[in-house]
């Protein structure tokens, strides 16, 4: 018989990713079996015990999470026991460089083939603001591993700040008070989509958010109620 995620994980440390974008009647037996320690396979009226300490992370603030509807308010408070705040990547410059490193010894352990970073590639990770997080950050070792053509790696392949290109102006988006937390996430992405150009890839970096993430919030505004105007922008300039 085919084991559930709780059964395997009996004795151990499950993690559960992105818990956010979990829906709400997930949420609800996630609840039932944290405050029970049981749970019920699928056609069974049979309670099983489960032992597990659990993992939940998001990319997004968990508070914010519950006043826009996508996070239930009991679940939040079962999971906030102890809870952990990293810092995005941009923020840990001194960590790139070990984390580059990390993963490039990784790829040429699986490759059979031994490259490094020249200081120069190292210190142009490390001023990089790294929107995707970790994540971009072990794509791009990945990249580079592959275009470079001979043992060292230098800084022709690495990503260079997409947040400086400004367009010649700097974006202003104009919100009311009185505005939603949920309302002004909606605008500000939407808006920042409109002054790309539509460039999903340009708007994930500018707003600092992971292409994943992205992509659930333009979705969620498909499905959901869209705003009857288009976002207020305007382009200042200072001299």
């Amino acid at each position: 018989m085919h084991q559930g995620f709780f059964e395997r994980a009996h004795g151990g440390t499950p993690f559960l990713d992105e818990i956010t974008e979990m829906p709400l009647e997930l949420q609800v037996k996630l609840l039932r079996v944290l405050e029970t320690g049981t749970f019920m396979r699928v056609g069974s009226t049979t309670p099983i015990e489960t032992d597990v300490r659990v993992i939940a992370a998001t990319n997004r603030a968990p508070e914010q999470a519950v006043a826009r509807a996508k996070l239930r308010e009991d679940l939040y408070y079962r999971l906030n026991v102890f809870p952990i705040a990293l810092p995005p990547l941009r923020d840990r410059s001194s960590d790139v460089p070990l984390l580059a490193e990390h993963f490039l010894a990784a790829v040429c352990e699986r490759e059979s083939v031994r490259k490094r970073f020249t200081p120069a590639a190292l210190e142009k990770l490390a001023a990089y603001r790294w929107p995707g997080n970790v994540r971009e950050l072990r794509n791009v070792v990945q990249r580079a591993f592959v275009m470079a053509e001979g043992e060292h790696i230098n800084d022709e392949w690495l990503p260079s700040d997409r947040l400086a290109m400004a367009y010649g102006a700097e974006p202003v988006v104009t919100i009311k008070i009185g505005t939603s937390m949920a309302e002004m996430e909606q605008q500000l992405i939407l808006a920042t989509l409109h002054h790309c150009k539509q460039h999903k890839e340009q708007t994930a970096a500018v707003l600092q958010v992971s292409m994943k993430t992205l992509y659930n919030r333009l979705k969620e505004y498909a499905t959901g109620q869209q705003p009857s105007n288009e976002p207020s922008i305007r382009a200042d300039k200072t001299v």
